[in-house]
């Protein structure tokens, strides 16, 4: 299933940027974006997302005052600079089922979006480790579904950084040949050409953990 989601941002770089990350994870894709919560609030009358990310300090509405106007119950995702307890507090009480630092990397963010996208609740400092861990790992698109547990490895091992083919080979217990055979298949199913992009889609696809 695609996790559909709104980001509400005054930042135009990082609210650019965060989509740009976002939609390149299979299972999570941006609708649309907001630069403001008076333009959330507009956006959320012609669509429905499944989670919607929303910073607190915005231009004409804030982030906490849109999720206060909004009816039902929405599942929302507090992310901002400001990660003190009051903010927590007021972010809670508007109704958001989420609060994470926009210093958190691209994977909690991503495990976030899930978790609440499933019912979770990411409030709370001591459990928010635990929950994400259970949705870290992403759904694979149909290419990154047929790796092999060795092809796996491989680009794991990439992205730690080893990549010349002897030392691949050296870790893996393998031919050289082999390692180029593996290769060879990765970019195949991954639609890459080069070892810099295999590594990009370790990280996009949380191999290099």
């Amino acid at each position: 299933m695609t996790i559909k989601i709104v980001i509400a941002d005054d930042h135009t770089m990082m609210r650019e940027g965060l989509s740009q990350a976002l939609d390149s994870i299979p299972d999570i894709e941006v609708i649309a974006s907001a630069a403001d919560g008076k333009e959330l609030l507009d956006t959320l009358d012609q669509l429905t997302p499944d989670v919607i990310l929303v910073d607190i300090e915005m231009p004409r509405l804030s982030g906490i005052g849109a999720l206060r106007q909004l009816e039902g119950d929405p599942l929302a995702i507090v992310v901002t600079m400001h990660a003190d307890t009051e903010q927590r507090r007021k972010a809670a009480a508007a109704g958001a089922k989420g609060f994470l630092s926009k210093s958190a990397p691209l994977p909690d963010l991503a495990a976030a979006i899930r978790a609440v996208a499933a019912g979770e609740m990411i409030m709370d400092e001591e459990s928010t480790p635990e929950i994400l861990d259970q949705h870290r790992q992403p759904v694979l698109d149909e290419g990154a579904a047929a790796l092999t547990a060795r092809e796996r490895e491989l680009l794991k091992l990439l992205a730690s950084g080893v990549s010349g083919t002897e030392d691949l080979a050296d870790q893996l217990f393998i031919s050289q040949k082999t390692v180029k055979n593996h290769l060879a298949s990765i970019y195949e199913k991954l639609a890459i050409t080069d070892r810099a992009q295999a590594v990009v889609e370790a990280i996009r696809l949380g191999i290099h953990r």
